[in-house]
């Protein structure tokens, strides 16, 4: 059997990425598409592209009907999931199979097995695989919960039983804080899982998350293609990963391989999957294990291990979908070199990873990685779906060397119109404890995100002249030109006076002020500090080239309508344009808490009446995928709430209102 149309019922990167095997094989590619990704760059690869309609994932990825009656209609004979949505679905596999298509995937059996973390569990403990002290929630009264809790210890993790990625999970650090976390979880997990099965399993800091890919076949043999590294997270979801694991000596690395194996083994699995293990003790030496759970699918993180061993493991899934075999275990490897990837999301790190949706003007990443991404040169960033735009993976003879490499790449990296985690990635691939084989799950427990962005502002001098330069220089082209004349600006009555240009930058503003005389540039000042012996070389309104007390860099700047992105050296940071002077802003009423992005009502938790006290959690939002806690901005009386559950909301929106006592 050979597969001829296969039909990819995912979006985005994982989309583009088996689109491009699919190529190589001479496979025909069907995708789906909702309106919100009608210019997505996923639907122009693909040979055939069905439209679903609708915006959100329910109304368009996750409708099996609408995806199945596209497959027949476009005659494919293969469907794969991807990850997310409806790749762990055991319901869709079936209905895959029932249509007379083949599932690129693990068997139904085996999906709905590991797809209840719980039943997972069950089957480790019958295969002899090491698991971690838990307990099943679900049903449970209070005070039972409480018994189950404190006979696990704190701190303990609520989790869903089903899906991934980080939902549907509560770290519980006293018995204060678990009914809370009990019923967020619940919450989070009905939402996102249609399934709000939860348990509690002790938690383990600091930790290490290593997991070991797997492959099986129809003939029941079982492979491993080694480990990954994937402790570095940000809300439970992995945002660095790498290969090998730096944490393993030879002994632990042999157990670990021989029980993921086992555990395949133990349920049948065929086709990709991963088995995921928390990893005890210290660094590099013997240390103890625990199961986590079985992922039935293709990872996100699965080209650090193409990378370091040679292979394609999106072929192989398609030649063992299609009945072929996995090789031999003694065929595979061995490890070349090292690989990392980091995952580039649409979120500011510095406002506990608020997410960032609108357009990306310009994105651009060097050459040398692998670069792995739902946008080409721009594009879109949905409220709708997942904030990960791009993954960027290096490969290097050794750790340090592909971490350095990563990390330059990514500073290099041109991000026109949206925030992005960019900067905390490249801190962190840079940071000493990270190259020093600290990079467990508590590195940004350690080492606060926020803090980690807002070093970018230190040494900005000549990036915020060098924008300044562009934009004046933007503005004499104005002058000049006869039909943009009269809309130049910067008109001075004293012209041996500094001019000024007002910047944002990581939550700050900051003032440039300058002084042109005669082509030099005579006076420079940013953020009130004079700098001493300025001097430009050349400047245009794409690149600049400037000195600072003899240090002289150049820069390409990129002017936006409302942003300014400049690149040199040491990266690219991307500026607001600030007014002068304020400009007039649509008012709302005194205590008005409201909506900081678009997104959807999941949860409110208070009532006209109700006292609340500055920092409580008023009302839960979910957007991108991600749950965000509005609270209070201040005490006071609760006087309206406008909003309720399941309604969306436009960025702006007012939520509650809160009478103060002023």
């Amino acid at each position: 059997m050979t597969i001829q149309r296969l039909l990819i019922a995912n979006r985005g990167e994982i989309a583009r990425r088996i689109i491009r095997t699919c190529r190589d094989l001479g496979v025909e590619t069907v995708v789906i598409y909702s309106d919100a990704d009608a210019g997505a760059a996923f639907v122009q690869d693909a040979d055939v592209a069905v439209a679903l309609g609708g915006n959100t994932p329910a109304e368009s990825y996750l409708r099996v009907d609408a995806i199945l009656e596209a497959a027949s209609r476009m005659g494919a004979d293969a469907v794969h999931p991807g990850y997310g949505f409806l790749a762990e679905n055991a319901a869709f596999a079936t209905a895959v199979g029932d249509a007379g298509l083949t599932f690129v995937g693990p068997s139904p059996g085996v999906i709905a097995a590991m797809g209840s973390k719980l039943e997972a569990k069950r089957r480790m403990a019958d295969a002899g695989v090491p698991l971690l002290p838990s307990a099943e929630l679900t049903g449970l009264s209070a005070g039972q919960v409480a018994d189950a809790a404190a006979e696990i210890g704190y701190p303990l993790l609520v989790k869903a039983s089903a899906g991934g990625g980080g939902r549907g999970m509560r770290i519980v650090r006293s018995a204060a804080a678990l009914t809370d976390a009990v019923s967020g979880a619940e919450r989070e997990a009905t939402s996102a899982f249609g399934d709000g099965t939860i348990y509690a399993e002790r938690y383990v800091a600091p930790s290490r998350h290593v997991e070991v890919q797997i492959f099986g076949d129809d003939s029941g043999r079982v492979v491993h293609f080694g480990e990954r590294e994937c402790s570095i997270q940000r809300r439970h979801q992995k945002i660095i990963e790498e290969a090998p694991s730096p944490s393993l000596d030879g002994e632990t690395r042999a157990a670990l391989h021989a029980a993921a194996v086992t555990a395949g083994e133990a349920i049948g699995y065929t086709n990709a999957g991963t088995v995921e293990f928390l990893l005890g003790g210290s660094v590099g030496a013997a240390s103890e294990f625990y199961f986590l759970e079985v992922n039935t699918r293709l990872q996100v993180e699965h080209p650090v291990t193409e990378a370091v061993l040679g292979v394609d493991l999106v072929r192989l899934q398609l030649e063992v979908a299609a009945g072929g075999s996995v090789p031999a275990q003694h065929e595979i490897g061995p490890v070349e070199g090292h690989a990392v990837e980091a995952r580039l999301y649409a979120e500011d790190p510095t406002a506990d990873y608020l997410p960032s949706t609108g357009l990306v003007r310009a994105f651009a990443v060097p050459a040398g990685v692998r670069l792995e991404s739902a946008l080409d040169d721009g594009g879109d960033i949905s409220q709708f779906y997942d904030p990960m735009m791009a993954k960027v993976i290096s490969h290097a003879p050794t750790r340090t060397a592909a971490a350095r490499r990563l990390a330059s790449a990514l500073a290099g990296t041109v991000i026109d119109g949206i925030t992005t985690n960019r900067d905390l990635l490249v801190r962190i691939l840079r940071h000493p404890e990270f190259l020093g084989d600290r990079g467990d799950s508590d590195f940004l427990v350690r080492n606060d995100p926020a803090e980690l962005g807002r070093r970018l502002v230190e040494g900005a001098d000549l990036a915020l002249t060098a924008a300044a330069a562009a934009m004046a220089l933007q503005v004499r082209h104005r002058a000049a030109d006869p039909h943009t004349a009269h809309v130049a600006t910067g008109f001075r009555n004293v012209v041996t006076d500094p001019q000024r240009t007002s910047l944002g930058l990581a939550g700050r503003r900051i003032d440039v002020d300058y002084l042109f005389q005669r082509g030099s540039l005579t006076a420079l000042a940013v953020d009130g500090v004079t700098l001493d012996r300025p001097r430009l070389f050349s400047a245009g309104t794409d690149r600049v080239d400037l000195a600072v007390d003899g240090v002289r860099q150049q820069y390409d700047v990129r002017l936006g309508d409302r942003t300014v992105s400049v690149t040199g050296t040491a990266g690219t940071i991307t500026l607001d344009v600030l007014p002068r002077f304020a400009e007039p802003t649509t008012s709302v009423d005194p205590g008005s808490t409201v909506a900081t992005m678009p997104g959807t009502v999941v949860a409110v938790n208070v009532k006209p009446g109700d006292v609340v006290a500055e920092g409580d959690v008023l009302v839960v939002m979910e957007a991108m995928k991600m749950e965000l806690a509005v609270a209070a901005s201040s005490s006071g009386v609760v006087s309206a709430v406008p909003v309720s559950p399941g309604e969306p909301v436009e960025a702006g929106a007012i939520l509650v209102m809160v009478e103060t006592p002023d």
